[in-house]
């Protein structure tokens, strides 16, 4: 299976669900299949979605801290995820 260029940092659009059209960042993977994504409003750092990359559209766009806070463990705070994701819009 082909796996799509979905990577941790990365700004994606849903494709499928009841989030169809929303914006969200990939905070982390699961496997090959799945990655954990949020958006800091109706999915929040502290409940993250599960979601299949091939139900995820990239944009092309990575938030290079963001990838580096994840990779280091340090928290991310909603508010910042949201700031992200409307820089995007």
């Amino acid at each position: 299976m082909n796996r799509l260029p979905v990577e941790i940092g990365s700004i994606v659009i849903s494709k499928a669900g009841r989030d169809e059209g929303r914006m969200f960042l990939v905070v982390g993977e699961v496997d090959d299949d799945f990655v954990m994504v949020a958006n800091g409003a109706l999915r929040k750092m502290d409940r993250q979605k599960k979601k299949r990359r091939k139900h995820l559209k990239p944009t092309g766009r990575v938030v290079a801290e963001a990838k580096t806070r994840l990779a280091e463990g340090r928290p991310i705070e909603d508010h910042e995820l949201r700031a992200w994701l409307s820089e995007e819009e």
